[in-house]
């Protein structure tokens, strides 16, 4: 019985987010599938090459989006330049008081629909 994995490269995403920004919150995303069919896809064997990631994480305090992605690319470096390895990579990172404040949002704004659907 092989105990490899059947998604190395989400794996060691993960872990070299994890290991390098100590993230409170890490969401992978793992959107290959819906575009294998691509034409830039053909020919290609991985099953690992579209992701999104939302990352919270104090580290990024301080710093503007452009300089948050330059650290998550910097630390994926490796699995963006291999054959078959990362071909597009969407990223969302927040500071966790950004996490705060976009949460606190979301519930005014379902609270404010709620209000109105009992209105009618």
């Amino acid at each position: 019985m092989s105990t490899s994995s059947t998604t190395p490269i989400e794996d060691a995403l993960k872990v070299k987010i994890r290991e390098a920004l100590k993230p409170s919150s890490l969401i992978v995303h793992n959107d290959s599938h819906m575009h294998a069919h691509h034409k830039a896809m053909q020919g290609s064997t991985s099953r690992e090459t579209h992701f999104r990631v939302e990352i919270t994480s104090e580290a990024f305090q301080l710093k503007m989006q452009p300089a948050r992605h330059r650290m998550v690319y910097a630390l994926l470096k490796e699995e963006m330049e291999r054959v078959g390895g990362i071909h597009a990579l969407q990223l969302r990172t927040r500071t966790p008081e950004e996490e705060e404040r976009q949460l606190a949002r979301e519930k005014a704004e379902k609270a404010t629909t709620i209000a109105e659907i009992e209105k009618q």
